[in-house]
């Protein structure tokens, strides 16, 4: 190429640092939202089967196994409370991940620990026993008589224990980079 006709040398595009900074950001965003719907994705699609594993695993502990009383109409009722779970905790995931971290007022863990309601309600309504807990847990959780709520992703399956991990690492890599970029302005 050399010299242009006029003496000086060809214009050399150089990119922007400001807009490769802005793009990596709202990649880092957009990649951010992906994650956070796909762990709301993950945990209404484990709800149902969290409420009813809960409930058939203390009445195993309750009754033995089989565990389930002969109730024709217990199999529906969970798969009902499996459905409201997913219609209230699975709806209150999903709007707190949407949100802004910085506008998060809590994690999606302590929601989902609220879904323990479910099951609970109808492990009482069959007469299940408490089952015994250490003082720590009736502290943190005095509802949970039956110890079901969960202390990690990983309670509620595989894929929301992954889900959780990949959203986590994201979120806390957004947040890094904005304390950074806040300690640089």
């Amino acid at each position: 190429m050399g010299r242009s006709t006029s003496g000086e040398s060809p214009s050399i595009n150089r990119p922007d640092p400001d807009i490769e900074i802005e793009v990596a950001v709202e990649t880092d965003d957009r990649r951010l939202a992906s994650y956070a719907a796909a762990l709301a994705d993950g945990v209404e699609r484990a709800l149902p089967g969290w409420v009813a594993s809960a409930v058939a695993r203390r009445l195993g502990e309750a009754y033995g196994p089989g565990g389930m009383p002969d109730d024709p109409g217990l199999r529906a009722r969970i798969e009902e409370a499996g459905q409201a779970a997913v219609a209230d905790v699975g709806v209150r995931v999903r709007e707190l991940l949407a949100l802004d971290i910085d506008e998060q007022w809590t994690n999606p863990l302590t929601l989902i620990r609220t879904a323990i309601r479910y099951p609970t309600e109808i492990l009482r309504d069959l007469g299940a026993p408490p089952v015994a807990r250490d003082a720590q847990a009736r502290r943190f959780h005095p509802d949970d008589v039956y110890d079901l709520t969960p202390g990690n992703f990983a309670d509620l399956g595989q894929e929301v224990h992954d889900l959780g991990l990949s959203w986590g690492a994201a979120k806390a890599h957004v947040h890094l980079r904005r304390r950074r970029a806040e300690e640089v302005a």
